[in-house]
């Protein structure tokens, strides 16, 4: 299967942004994408750098103009889309929501962020209530994706239930970089810390992994940070972890890269990690800590 991610720096002009987005989906769904990956929240900037109500302006309902815009793009381009969307489930009550559209245009289902970070910058407490739909893959024309949000990313446990309900593929759209003040080195560790716990989801459930983050210097809109320089580097992962793509982590990256599904059954064969789970001894992972 062809798999288009689009790696795109933001501004802070919503149209602006869906624009170029689907002026990127258009291009890759000529070349032959049947499915397409975008970044964590694509439609704006980053706003979770500071704490403020009024930037909770920018959601929108589910279904709303931004269902309405990616239904039609999916539905003109023949592709599943999967999207990463400010939700305004009510007032007051927001997600972070990622929606994944088929190539008919139909919502073929959601997934709100389950895992939500509270750090120096990325203040998403304040704006996101934990998604409530669990790990639940969406079925699609390409196949069953696992489908979940940036933070969630760092999960083991979350990846592993997303497997288990019987994803083929799983999808993270990102927005991840550094903070200016991080030496060099510390820049790298984290960086490739990223990419090695996803590859391990990869390896650990026998799943290609597809990561796409956004690129780009984002300002502190108050001045208390340098701001966000997002690392780019989105990749796609096989079933072993090998990497089929990586994006560079300083500039845009438009990418098609064909990805064997057919391969998944014959690694986990290989490497039996399913079979050999001893679910009987693991019923201390619902506890936080084990004193």
């Amino acid at each position: 299967m062809k798999v288009g991610i689009i790696q795109h720096s933001n501004a802070a002009d919503k149209a602006a942004n869906r624009a170029r987005t689907a002026e990127a989906v258009r291009a890759l769904a000529s070349q032959g994408a049947r499915l397409i990956v975008n970044r964590e929240l694509h439609d704006s900037l980053y706003f979770c750098q500071t704490e403020n109500v009024d930037l909770c302006d920018l959601a929108e309902n589910i279904p709303g103009p931004a269902t309405e815009f990616y239904s039609a793009l999916a539905r003109e381009t023949g592709t599943v889309i999967v999207t990463s969307l400010f939700e305004r489930r009510a007032p007051g009550l927001y997600h972070n929501t990622a929606v994944v559209f088929e190539k008919d245009g139909t919502v073929a289902g959601t997934y709100r962020k389950m895992h939500i970070p509270d750090d120096p910058a990325y203040y998403e407490k304040f704006y996101f209530t934990p998604g409530d739909l669990g790990f639940r893959p969406i079925d699609t024309s390409v196949g069953r994706l696992g489908v979940m949000v940036c933070w969630d990313q760092w999960y083991p446990e979350a990846a592993r239930l997303m497997a288990l309900a019987g994803a083929e593929l799983l999808i993270y759209p990102t927005a991840i970089g550094w903070e200016s003040t991080d030496t060099d080195d510390e820049k790298a560790r984290q960086r490739e810390a990223w990419i090695t716990v996803q590859r391990g989801h990869a390896v650990a459930n026998g799943l290609p992994v597809v990561t796409v983050n956004r690129v780009g210097h984002e300002p502190d809109p108050s001045g208390a940070t340098n701001g966000i320089l997002f690392w780019g580097s989105s990749f796609v992962a096989g079933p072993q972890g090998e990497l089929l793509h990586l994006s560079p982590s300083d500039s845009e990256d438009v990418a098609l890269v064909d990805i064997d599904l057919r391969r998944s059954e014959q690694v986990r064969r290989w490497w039996p990690f399913l079979r050999d789970r001893r679910i009987d001894a693991y019923a201390d992972l619902t506890r936080r800590f084990r004193d």
